[in-house]
Formats: structure tokens, C-alpha cells, sequence
């Protein structure tokens, strides 16, 4: 479908940095801000889709480099352009993935029908999501677990070092009654992946995410695996879910990586095809960038969508998170009518109630 039928789009394309409470700190990386850019098609009656991309930050997908391939397709954007013909002519990444949800969103406008209806989805549930702790040293990890009572699902960021058992057993003792599970950001090798499995069973961890390094998925062949491993910087796209078969149990589908809701949603229905479990993902930013994922959550039973709980500004309305799970108000994103408020207009805190 061409969305803009018979008229001229408008695209506006601005840089935006969500700054954040505290940094957060991964295997070899440590975050003070999230950039984004912020993509807007305006059509003939003024109707206006809108969304957000963060990139994918180890592939050096920065707001500048988006930015430049967005203007670079502005002139066949401006023309008309669908979702179809966008696949072809920008490569998987964040760009990509921010013209195609704004075109997800305009269409929901011009049609009058919600994005989950577009896509032939149930009407969306809340979903239990994660929230994410910072690899920090133990005590402090147990003290924010505690300290978010409204979580129900925790997911532990560890690194390379040698305190993740000391990391893994603080938290679960902190918090009992969560559902748990971590995340190396290719930290480990199979030697400190096997000296630390009996802690994770111990600490009843039920999702080990992408243990090993792009590029050394064969250490996976043939690994005693008592609990699930999800794969992430190994699968971007469609294209590396082959690879993966055998060697993995869950698949985690980001926007940013795989370019957008449309390979989304073609990619959750292939891994499913494949036999792979589904987890949502995000690169961090604010709730207009968790809008989409949302819609792909609904297929996931796993679901990491705490991106906007860390920072200072949010949009009006916003996500709302509420015991443990999280719903993605229509007004926000996908939904037939209003767009929200920038984030100057907003409460300075991003109050989800509001």
C-alpha cells in the first residue's frame, strides 16, 4: 500500500539524546545518554506518523549516521513510498527501522484502524516485562533490585569479570520471588560459562542471553544447556536465524537491529516457524520507541521493554508501567488519532501516569 495516496508526504527528521538517571553499564560499553532520531510523516490533512530509533550502537549506528540516510531518501520518501519498497532500498538498522514504524503509524491514521489491527493481531494485553540492573558491583544490584518492587521479571546485566556469581546469588537473595534472567553482551567464554551455570540453576535463572562473541557460535555445539539461551548480537535479521537453529532457544527481535516492524514481525513468524522461542528487545529510549515493539511483544513470552523507566524526560502520554508489566496507550503510538506531546511538554520526571 502506498500510504500517502494522491499526496505528498512531509518528512522531518530530528536528532534527539534522552539523558538518564545513572549510567548504565554493560560488557564494554558504559551509556550516560541514549541518542535517538525522531521521524515524522506529515500528509496532505496534516496527519502525522512518528517514531523513534536508537540504532544499533556496536555497528556505530549513531543519530548522525541515521540522520544522513534518512535525508538521503527523502525525495523518495516525499514522493510515496510503502513498507514494501523501503525493505529493498535501506539495508537492516535503525534508519530503516524509523521510516518504516512512522509508516506503520500514518497508516493507522489515514485508515483509521490501530497498527495490531493492521497486522492481523489480537486486541494487545499488558505484558510482563523486565527490568534491567546495571552491571554494577553485587550489593549494589541487590539494593536496586529491592528498591523496584513493582518488578516482576529482573533481568542482570554481567560482564567479563569474575563477581557474576556474586552478582547472580545477591539479587535473587534481595528479590525471591522474581522471575530471572541474564545477559552477558558476549562476556563469557565456554570455560567461565561452565564455572558459572550452577549458580544460575541455583539461582533458578530461566534465560541466558547471548553468553559467547559474534562470530564463535560454534562453542555452543554441543553445550550441556539445563537452561534456555537466547541469542542476540548473533540474530539481526531473518538472515541469521538458520545459524542459530540447534544452538539456541530463543531468538531476541530488536527493531533497531532488524530494521523496523515490518522485518519484525516476518522474522517472529519465521523463528516461530524454526521452533525458536521469541523475546522483544530494545535499545534503550522512550516510550515512542518501546510503541512498536510493544505490538511485537504481544507474540513474545519473553519481553525486555524497560527502556524509558531510567530516563529523566519522556512523551505525554507515555508507557505505562504497572506490577511488572507494561501497555503502550494507542494515543502514543499506533493508535488511529492523537500524537503525542514532545518531551519539553512533558513532566520533567516522564510520570508514566500522565
Amino acid at each position: 500500500m502506498t500510504i500517502h495516496d494522491g499526496g505528498r508526504l512531509r518528512l522531518r527528521a530530528t536528532p534527539r539524546r534522552w539523558a538518564i538517571e545513572t549510567p548504565f553499564h554493560i560488557t564494554g560499553y558504559t551509556f550516560s545518554a541514549f541518542d535517538a532520531l525522531i521521524v515524522e510523516l506529515v500528509d496532505e490533512q496534516g496527519r502525522v506518523g512518528r517514531s523513534e530509533a536508537q540504532g544499533v550502537y556496536y555497528h556505530q549506528d549513531t543519530s548522525a549516521s541515521m540522520l544522513a540516510q534518512v535525508e538521503a531518501m527523502r525525495a523518495r520518501v516525499e514522493a510515496g513510498i510503502t513498507r514494501e519498497e523501503l525493505q529493498a532500498l535501506l539495508p537492516a538498522g535503525g534508519a530503516r527501522n524509523a521510516l518504516d514504524c512512522a509508516l506503520w503509524d500514518l497508516e493507522a491514521k489515514r485508515v483509521g484502524k490501530p497498527v495490531w489491527e493492521l497486522a492481523e493481531q489480537a486486541a494487545p494485553r499488558p505484558l510482563r516485562t523486565t527490568y534491567t540492573l546495571s552491571a554494577e558491583d553485587p550489593d549494589t544490584m541487590a539494593r536496586r533490585a529491592a528498591a523496584y518492587t513493582q518488578a516482576r521479571a529482573i533481568k542482570l546485566k554481567l560482564t567479563d569479570d569474575d563477581r557474576n556469581a556474586e552478582r547472580v546469588l545477591a539479587v535473587r537473595e534481595a528479590r525471591p520471588d522474581v522471575w530471572l534472567m541474564v545477559d552477558a553482551n558476549q562476556g563469557f567464554t565456554r570455560e567461565s560459562f561452565a564455572r558459572l551455570m550452577p549458580t544460575l540453576e541455583e539461582a533458578r535463572v530461566d534465560v541466558v542471553e547471548q553468553p559467547f562473541p559474534v562470530g564463535n557460535e560454534a562453542w555452543l555445539d554441543g553445550l550441556e544447556r539445563p537452561i534456555r539461551i537466547a541469542a542476540d548480537e548473533s540474530v539481526q535479521d531473518r538472515g541469521d536465524l538458520a545459524k542459530l537453529a540447534g544452538r539456541v532457544d530463543v531468538i531476541n527481535i530488536k527493531l533497531d537491529k532488524c530494521g523496523g516492524l515490518t522485518e519484525a514481525l516476518a522474522m517472529a513468524e519465521e523463528a516461530s516457524r524454526l521452533g525458536f522461542g521469541l523475546m522483544v528487545g530494545n535499545m534503550g529510549g522512550s516510550s515512542l520507541a518501546m510503541g512498536p515493539a510493544f505490538v511485537v511483544g504481544q507474540l513474545c513470552d519473553v519481553v525486555d521493554l524497560d527502556g524509558p523507566l531510567g530516563l529523566l524526560v519522556d512523551w505525554s502520554p507515555s508507557v505505562v508501567y504497572e506490577d511488572g508489566a507494561i501497555w503502550c496507550p494507542e494515543a502514543l503510538w499506533g493508535g488511529p488519532a492523537a500524537v503525542p506531546a514532545w518531551p519539553d511538554r512533558c513532566d520533567p520526571r516522564g510520570d508514566a501516569s500522565t
